[in-house]
């Protein structure tokens, strides 16, 4: 299969390896990003990576991603909350997305139970960690084989 994926990590995603560790862990954005891209290779997937603390610059990439590439993979971290631009951007694109949150949003604050990109997408993994990565990577490359 070849094919590309879109991995969105939304703001403050590259303090990853030294932010609040206790809840997101030891691993950088790069090892999250190099975990993307060996389990891309293993079904024939490129990926390319934006990470951005500005909103516009995500709805952006997410735009640029129609007719680019195959699925997208989106952290939107506090964005999750509060953005409908990028909930509007996803459907736009109309292509498969699936969500991904390193910590279980559903363990922690209330405001972090709900998610404007959830309905959006085939799959939400959440508490895994990086590994949630791995497997959204791998859900979408099943889904893009049919």
């Amino acid at each position: 299969m070849n094919g590309r994926l879109l991995i969105v990590h939304g703001p403050n995603l590259n303090l990853l390896g030294t932010r609040e560790p206790e809840i997101y862990g030891s691993d950088t954005l790069e090892d999250v990003n190099e975990l993307c891209r060996s389990t891309a290779a293993r079904y024939g997937l490129e990926i390319e990576t934006v990470q951005s603390n500005h909103e516009g610059v995500l709805v952006d990439a997410i735009q640029a991603a129609r007719g680019a590439v195959d699925g997208i993979v989106i952290n939107p971290a506090a964005y999750t909350h509060t953005s409908v631009a990028i909930a509007d951007a996803l459907a736009a694109v109309d292509l498969p997305v699936v969500e991904v949150h390193l910590s279980n949003v559903h363990a922690r604050e209330e405001f972090r139970k709900h998610s404007y990109v959830s309905p959006l997408a085939s799959a939400v993994i959440a508490g895994a960690g990086i590994t949630g990565y791995r497997f959204a990577v791998e859900h979408l490359a099943a889904q893009l084989r049919g």
